[in-house]
């Protein structure tokens, strides 16, 4: 009985402790920031109503302790099938924009929790081999009539429909908004959060947007905005010095504007990016880069796409990436028609999943999700095992 009681003193402690900590954000944090209380979920858990944890802070432990977390680590972030320990793969850019979105909210004094839990999720459905094998599995579901194929989407698909074999990790709406609206690549010098978003818009917005990638969706929340900035922020100058390690090119290169303005270095860029951000946000509900600094940016993403993504150097093996996925997505799909719970996809991927996920998806998107789902080194295993003829000694 004195376990039994010792128990129930100590979770009542911990809802105390939770209750003023959601408290105190009311005192502590900006009047725009998204307070943990107001979290939204498509369903209640009396795990999370009766837990310790407060409510953003519960989803950043779901992210992390998700399957597709763990992939981050052997996933391409802009250069593939290049062997050198210090170029930045997918988890370390992951880890780079959770630290200065949340720096950049600390000093904002936004929910770092909220900011934490987007920036970590925000990558989670990224293909292997980077933005290339994103355009490769694009063509090859519009081919079979899914639309286009879209990481931001995906990211929201493996979370809530995906992971925990289909059950999905029941995230906030503040959460999955803003991984689905993290889009670094569209240039934004000023953002503000379009509030009072619900589960039916997020739904809606993400139809849309595969419809329409040119289509610009802007986070519900100022915490979501600021991810959206320190996603752009983590990767402009640290592509910068990979490519310049790689030999791609000189550090001379940088446009005399940008490296003026912003420096020519990965550190001094992200300092003078998060300062003046954060100079020209502070008490205010949007998110704004000065006119000169926000130019310079612009440029500098320029010189980037032209330079370096779009360099011939870099698009050499691209022809033979698309033929893998293309070969490798037919083999699945045919391998899933014909064997069922035979195929590779079914022991692999499909095995104890939920009925609701397999009702619901038609064999080529299950086909799409588990190649999205892949690391870069266990696509390259699975083209090898299934795709390159052996020798043999015997045909017994």
């Amino acid at each position: 009985m004195n376990n039994i009681a010792s128990g129930v003193t100590n979770e009542k402690r911990l809802l105390e402790i939770k209750r003023n900590l959601d408290e105190r954000e009311k005192e502590v944090l900006s009047q725009w920031a998204c307070l943990s209380r107001d979290a939204v979920r498509s369903r209640e858990e009396d795990r999370i109503l009766h837990g310790h944890r407060q409510n953003f802070s519960l989803d950043t432990d779901r992210i992390l302790h998700s399957m597709a977390y763990s992939r981050y680590i052997d996933k391409t972030q802009v250069f593939y099938l290049i062997k050198n320990d210090h170029i930045t793969h997918r988890v370390l850019h992951v880890q780079l924009v959770s630290k200065i979105a949340r720096t950049i909210s600390r000093l904002l004094r936004l929910n770092e929790d909220l900011t934490e839990a987007i920036a970590l999720g925000h990558d989670i459905g990224h293909t292997p081999f980077g933005h290339d094998g994103e355009r490769f599995l694009s063509e090859l579901c519009e081919s079979h009539g899914m639309g286009r194929f879209l990481h931001n989407i995906q990211s929201v698909r493996f979370l809530e429909k995906i992971e925990k074999k289909g059950r999905g990790c029941n995230l906030s709406l503040q959460v999955l908004d803003g991984i689905f609206c993290h889009d670094g690549e569209l240039h934004s010098q000023f953002l503000e959060p379009r509030k009072g978003k619900r589960f039916e818009d997020l739904v809606r917005e993400m139809e849309r947007k595969s419809q329409d990638p040119s289509f610009d969706v802007v986070p519900m929340t100022l915490e979501g905005c600021v991810v959206r900035m320190a996603d752009t922020i983590s990767y402009i100058g640290r592509d910068i010095e990979d490519a310049i390690r790689l030999g791609l090119i000189q550090r001379e290169d940088i446009p005399n504007g940008c490296s003026t303005i912003l420096g020519d270095s990965n550190g001094t860029i992200v300092y003078n990016l998060v300062e003046d951000l954060v100079a020209n946000s502070l008490e205010r509900p949007s998110l704004n880069f000065s006119v000169r600094v926000g130019d310079a940016l612009q440029q500098l993403k320029a010189f980037n796409q032209e330079c370096i993504y779009r360099n011939i150097r870099v698009k050499k093996q691209t022809d033979k990436v698309r033929l893998m996925f293309s070969l490798l997505f037919k083999k699945l799909y045919e391998d899933l028609n014909q064997h069922g719970e035979e195929s590779l996809i079914y022991q692999e991927f499909l095995k104890d999943m939920s009925e609701s996920y397999r009702s619901k998806t038609p064999a080529a998107g299950m086909v799409r999700d588990f190649i999205a789902g892949m690391t870069d080194e266990f696509f390259m295993d699975q083209c090898h095992k299934h795709l390159i003829p052996e020798t043999t000694h015997s045909l017994l």
